[in-house]
């Protein structure tokens, strides 16, 4: 399905219930999400971050982008209130007795860093247990600039916002899911809760867009790694963990930040497709199978195709991998790829998959066309 086709997700608008105890997500309202395969852009790993906030009176804005889902804990208060897993902020008033109630306008927001730019396909704003003080709507703006500007340099007047996700009334307890099309590269978002309220978490699920220059000043780089604009295409299996982490940064620091298939009980085996940033040059290898100790990949090879029609050429045959280790191999000869997939035997996992290389002069030129191309 191509995502000019993506289904448009269900809306959920409305209170949820009050916790009435027992499991707290029994009676959250979620769905299977269209774009949720994709990379999160605003995953702290990749180096994500909210900057600023107007307000976070209950609960900082931080929590926006934790990695692991929100947790509810009915005991759990502080001199301000209840504390809520996620960004909260205070209850807006009017201008006055005369005029109590905020006027149509007012709204809380938080300015948020990606990880790294990208085109945006799909926003999560999740309210999980903001059951009655979630914000009656939400909306989201994208933006693109150079460097590492302050939040001062990203409110001024001359930055032009895309709207993203127009305002839209959402459900409390919800996982409140929207499509994106627009067809540009974005590093900063400024997310918008109207008239104020709390959300548990965000994801902004899309593609990485590399800068070609800074690839090109680094010279010999992870052609395959998300911040870099590599891509899982497709896998065997997801069972226990997806494959999206064999190329997110650094290394696995428990068993689930790899990925493990489920246990086989045929003669197959598992395997991982990616895509580089673009056409490159391959001169090294790295399997790492970092905390995976019993349940680690037994061997493993290595192929790669130029073109999407091209001839797969196995560059590491069938190697033994040992448990929780790091194994380099240095290729005899270089080799070009714009595919490339890791196979493992039987099943088991791996925790990062890196290929020092290169682009390509054909590479280059395609990546910086399309980089042009996303900036409008």
């Amino acid at each position: 399905m191509s995502e000019d086709s993506l289904p448009v997700p269900p809306s959920f608008t409305g209170d949820a219930r009050p916790y009435g105890g027992g499991d707290p997500y029994a009676d959250y309202r979620t769905a299977d999400f269209p774009f949720a395969h994709l990379v999160d852009l605003a995953d702290r790993r990749l180096g994500a971050g909210v900057v600023a906030a107007n307000d976070e009176f209950f609960a900082e804005r931080e929590n926006l982008l934790r990695p692991e889902r929100a947790e509810f804990d009915p005991e759990r208060f502080g001199h301000k209130g209840k504390i809520m897993d996620g960004w909260e902020t205070r209850r807006r008033r009017g201008t006055g007795a005369d005029r109590p109630h905020p006027a149509d306008e007012d709204h809380d927001w938080a300015l948020v860093r990606l990880g790294t730019p990208g085109v945006i396909r799909g926003i999560v704003v999740d309210t999980a247990h903001f059951r009655g003080n979630y914000p009656q709507a939400v909306s989201v703006e994208g933006t693109s600039l150079p460097g590492s500007p302050s939040p001062e340099e990203l409110l001024a007047d001359e930055v032009t916002w895309t709207v993203l996700v127009p305002r839209t009334a959402i459900g409390g307890h919800a996982a409140n899911g929207f499509t994106v099309d627009a067809e540009r590269r974005f590093t900063h978002l400024r997310v918008n809760q109207h008239p104020d309220g709390g959300i548990a978490r965000l994801r902004v699920y899309g593609e990485v867009a590399p800068d070609p220059g800074w690839l090109g000043v680094l010279g010999t780089f992870d052609v395959i790694a998300l911040e870099n604009g590599g891509t899982v295409q497709d896998a065997s299996d997801r069972f226990y963990s997806p494959a999206t982490n064999t190329i997110q940064p650094g290394r696995s620091r428990k068993m689930d930040d790899g990925w493990e298939t489920r246990r086989r009980r045929d003669k197959g085996n598992d395997w991982i497709r990616y895509w580089p940033a673009e056409q490159s040059e391959i001169r090294a290898v790295e399997i790492d199978t970092a905390y995976l100790k019993g349940n680690a990949a037994g061997w493993a090879t290595l192929s790669v195709r130029d073109g999407a029609t091209g001839d797969w050429t196995e560059i590491l045959s069938r190697t033994r991998l040992q448990p929780d280790t790091n194994h380099r191999f240095a290729l005899p000869v270089p080799v070009v790829a714009t595919e490339v997939r890791i196979d493992i035997y039987p099943d088991g996992g791996i925790s990062r998959l890196r290929l020092f290389g290169s682009l390509t002069e054909e590479g280059m030129r395609r990546l910086t066309a399309r980089h042009q191309e996303l900036h409008g």
